[in-house]
This record gives structure tokens, C-alpha cells and sequence, in this order.
């Protein structure tokens, strides 16, 4: 019988009274929890896990122990035998994740903000007399804390989707800054009252003033001790979801660690942290074993990152450098909308993540997590660029997956010209680096398992792409000779480890021409395993 998989359920107590499968995080919760109270903020790229978070936080909060126990076939959580005070405390959520802010800004953040603060107060039995927001909040606070005799807890969700979603409107923008000042801004006169206080968002903008007057709020986005927080680790995927992985093995007929190292590089590589914790990303890999297996871009395709491909191309960034780029720990921290910085936005929204950190420097490197975000960013890259050529992505996509799924070397270099001209000149750097970077991401925007700079026992090949029925190796060089790449493949013997596979080899020497900025000289050779 197939599981219930909660997919887009945002409710533990729905999840809990209905069956739906639950990795179990109270145990990390409670770590967090025990002995404080101090304001919190977390940020997380959209869909992993926050709002069910932060209604996993209103549950403990309101004293509903009966959620955390044996309930609808599911064993108990971990915090139901932990000490914990199961005291019911007011809990105020606000939520401004439902919004379109897009079309009157200002007009849907207060009928947002009004509507959500006037069912808390209904909930609590507490009447709410002023009509500024502001005013309600901190009224809001202090009455239920005053009523239920226990101080408030405060969870405010996806905090900053107004200003994300108005982010291409400056004078609406400001607007709303100004509201969410004053709005974030009770939450420190209200202290007295607050028992927890959690904001979680995407983004961490610089001005917003809840970053300045509330101080002492912790930020716990890079946490090594909360990395783990949302999304999953590769032990509690193997641990949760071993019936999945099971059916999945059995009706495709593949190996175990075949399937899990293609699992991993589809949707895992997410490091919140200096730590090198690895995590998935929960929406996608649910769909996966939803969808009995299949690999696509379910993420990517919940929302496309418009506002960042021309941020990227604005900034005129090297887009073949998306994936080592180095980041200071002041600019990685921090968003500021009127000063805005392609980089640190794109961690935070998920496109990039954490691939190394210099401890001495203070400086993270930036790599994409994954194949489904590296395959569909480069190709959303790609399709902006193409947009005053009569070719699209898609269709230079398929022609060059098509041709070396056949073998046809001679279509799929001839689809490789096409893709290096579609990039703009003036971020193209003049060294064999670049080049050979450029082909390994082309070769990613496939998801083909293409990997470059392979080590062998005499030197490091340049790019190594293996299919099916065809191996293809390739050896780069920049203004000297298709012969000279060739001959570097046969004096290290770059294939000698692959031989036996029973596939077609083909010794690939390409050379590239500086000054067309394109592949130029060429040749092949192939071979019988």
C-alpha cells in the first residue's frame, strides 16, 4: 500500500491526524528550545520546510502533547519523552506567505496583516480597538498574554514576500519597508510579553528595521547546530523512506547505489553552514518517490527566477563562474535592496549553496547544489540569451543530447558552436579554463554525468562524458592544435581505466580559437572498448 507523502502539507496537525509520513525533527527542536527565549530568525530558500516548521513551533507552544504521541498509526515523537513544559501558551502567526503583493502592495499588506491579527484576536476571545496595524500587534500581544495568563509567542512566517514580490517596484517597495518597520517594530516594546519570537523568510534584508532595533534577534541561518533544521539528511532519507526507495529499485530493476548516487546529485548538496552537512531538498525528493522514481525539476519548476536572471545579467557576472564563486562573509549575510548583489540573493533563494569555507580568509565559495538547479538555471541563462536568435535552448537541448546519444560527433560539436555563440562576448575570458567550463556546464544543462578534470595515473583528462552505449573523452586546448589534444589523450592514456566497459570510445581533441571565441580546429578518433 503507498504511504501518504505530506506534499505541499504545511500543518503537523494535519499531517499527525492523518497518517501523512513525518520525519521526525522535535528532538532538534527541543535542543533548540529548552531554556530560552530569546527572538530567533531563519532564513531558507523557498518550500523547505519552514512553514511546517513554524507550525510544528504552534503546536509545542499551545500545550497539544496529544499531536506528539502515538496517533493515527504513527509512532511518537521524540519530544513527547523529552522534558518539555507543555504549558499552552497564546500563540500569535502571522503569515504573509498568501498575499499578491504584486498589484497594490500596500493595499494587500494591510488587509493581510488586518485580517490575520483579527482572527488571532478572535481566537483568544480579545478585542482589538485601533486601526493601525502596529497598534493592533502590540495590543494583540500583551491582551492574549494578559488572557491566557502565560507570556505570547510570536511566529511570523515568510516575513519579507511583500518586499521580494515588489522588488522590480521601488516606490512600492519603500512603501512597504516603511509598513513592516513600523509593524516588526512593536515586537521590541513588546518583549516583556514574548515568550519566543521567531521570523522566517527567504531573504535577510539589511533595512528592514527588525534586523536593527531588535538587536539581540539570533540568526540562526548559519548555524552549524540547526543546518538541519529544514530539508533532510541522507541518513533520515535512507531511514524514512526505505519503502519508496524499495519500490522504486524494484519495478526499474537498478541498483541500489546506482539509484541513491543519482538521488543525490538530483536533489541533494544544500549546506546551510560552515559545517559539511549535506541536505535535500524536501520538496523535490517527495515528488520523486511520489512520481514512482522519476527525476525532474520539481523545485525549479515551482517558481521561475526571473527577477535573478537579470539581476545576474545586469551585473554583467560571468555566468561559467556561477559555480566557484567566492563570497565575503559581510556580503553573504546580508540583502540590501537598494544596493543589491547577485550573490548573496542567490544563496539564499536556493540557486546557489555552500561548497567550501575558508576559515582563515572568512570567505565561502558558492556552487550550484545540484543537477536539477545547475541543468535548469543555466538553461533559464540561455534562453534569456537567446531570446534575439531564432534558436531557443530547448531545441539546441535536445539536438545535442540526440547526437551524442547516437554517437553523431560530428552534429553534437557542430550544437556546441552554436551554444558557445549564444553567450555574450563581453564576460568571456580568453584562457582554456574558461572554455572547458563553459562545455562542462553546456554538458550539465543536460544532466548528462559529465565530469571534468578526471585524475588519472598520468594527469587529469579534461572533460569525460559516459552514456550508454558511448564514452567520450575530451581534451581542450587554447590557439595550438586538434592534433596536440589529441596526442596528450594517447601519452597519458586517459582511456585505459575505461577500457572493458563494452561501449564506443572517442578521443575528442578540440581546439579553441581566441578570436572567434568559439571552437575552431577539431578532430576525433574512435574506439572499441
Amino acid at each position: 500500500m503507498k504511504r501518504l507523502l505530506p506534499i505541499g502539507i504545511q500543518d503537523f496537525a494535519s499531517i499527525r491526524e492523518r497518517g501523512f509520513v513525518y520525519v521526525d525533527k522535535t528532538a532538534r527542536i527541543h535542543e533548540w528550545l529548552i531554556g530560552s527565549d530569546k527572538p530567533f530568525f531563519l532564513s531558507r530558500p523557498r518550500r523547505f520546510g519552514k512553514s511546517l516548521l513554524c507550525s510544528t513551533l504552534e503546536a509545542i507552544f499551545e500545550g497539544r502533547r496529544e499531536l506528539f504521541g502515538e496517533i493515527a498509526g504513527r509512532p511518537a515523537l521524540a519530544i513527547d519523552s523529552l522534558e518539555w513544559e507543555w504549558k499552552k501558551h497564546p500563540v500569535i502567526r502571522i503569515d504573509l506567505n498568501p498575499g499578491n503583493y504584486m498589484e497594490n502592495g500596500l493595499e494587500t499588506l494591510n488587509s493581510t496583516l488586518s485580517r490575520q491579527l483579527r482572527v488571532a484576536a478572535e481566537k483568544y476571545g480579545v478585542i482589538l480597538e485601533d486601526n493601525d496595524c502596529a497598534n493592533r500587534f502590540a495590543s494583540l500581544i500583551q491582551k492574549t498574554s494578559d488572557k491566557v495568563g502565560e507570556r505570547a509567542v510570536v511566529i511570523i512566517d515568510e516575513y519579507d514576500k511583500p518586499l521580494l514580490e515588489t522588488i522590480n517596484d521601488p516606490v512600492g517597495n519603500e512603501k512597504i519597508r516603511d509598513e513592516l518597520k513600523g509593524f516588526y517594530g512593536t515586537l521590541k516594546s513588546s518583549d516583556e510579553h514574548l515568550r519566543f519570537l521567531l521570523l522566517t523568510g527567504v531573504t535577510k534584508f539589511a533595512k528592514v528595521s527588525v534586523f536593527s532595533d531588535l538587536n539581540h534577534l539570533i540568526d540562526l541561518t548559519l548555524n552549524p547546530r540547526y543546518a538541519d533544521i529544514c530539508g533532510l539528511t541522507e541518513e533520515e532519507v535512507q531511514q524514512n523512506f526505505e519503502p519508496e526507495i524499495a519500490a522504486i529499485l524494484e519495478e526499474g530493476g537498478i541498483k541500489r547505489e546506482e539509484y541513491l548516487d543519482n538521488l543525490r546529485r538530483y536533489y541533494n548538496g544544500y549546506r546551510f553552514s560552515k559545517k559539511p552537512l549535506k541536505i535535500y531538498n524536501p520538496f523535490g525528493l517527495l515528488q520523486h518517490f511520489d512520481q514512482n522514481g522519476e527525476f525532474a525539476p520539481y523545485w525549479y519548476e515551482t517558481g521561475t527566477p526571473t527577477f535573478l536572471i537579470k539581476l545576474v545579467t545586469e551585473q554583467k557576472i560571468n555566468i561559467l563562474s556561477l559555480n566557484d564563486m567566492r563570497v565575503g562573509h559581510r556580503d553573504f549575510r546580508g540583502y540590501d535592496v537598494e544596493n543589491m548583489k547577485a550573490e548573496p540573493i542567490l544563496y539564499q533563494s536556493g540557486y546557489l549553496t555552500i561548497k567550501d569555507y575558508n576559515d582563515e580568509l572568512n570567505i565561502y565559495t558558492l556552487d550550484f547544489p545540484n543537477v536539477e538547479v545547475q541543468s535548469c538555471f543555466a538553461k533559464s541563462l540561455l534562453d534569456h540569451y537567446l531570446l534575439s536568435s531564432n534558436e531557443t535552448a530547448d531545441a539546441l537541448n535536445i539536438r545535442l543530447l540526440e547526437t551524442m546519444f547516437k554517437g553523431e560527433i560530428e552534429e553534437a560539436v557542430d550544437t556546441l558552436r552554436r551554444f558557445l555563440a549564444a553567450i555574450p562576448y563581453d564576460i568571456i575570458e580568453k584562457t582554456e579554463n574558461y572554455y572547458r567550463t563553459a562545455i562542462h556546464l553546456i554538458f550539465n544543462i543536460l544532466g548528462l554525468n559529465c565530469r571534468s578534470e578526471v585524475h588519472t595515473s598520468d594527469g587529469r583528462m579534461d572533460s569525460l562524458v559516459e552514456m550508454k552505449n558511448f564514452i567520450y573523452c575530451f581534451e581542450f586546448k587554447l590557439d595550438k592544435t586538434a592534433d596536440e589534444a589529441l596526442a596528450q589523450i594517447d601519452e597519458k592514456k586517459y582511456l585505459l581505466p575505461l577500457m572493458g566497459k563494452g561501449k564506443k570510445m572517442f578521443k575528442v581533441g578540440v581546439n579553441f580559437d581566441s578570436e572567434t571565441r568559439n571552437i575552431g580546429e577539431w578532430k576525433y578518433v574512435e574506439v572499441d572498448s
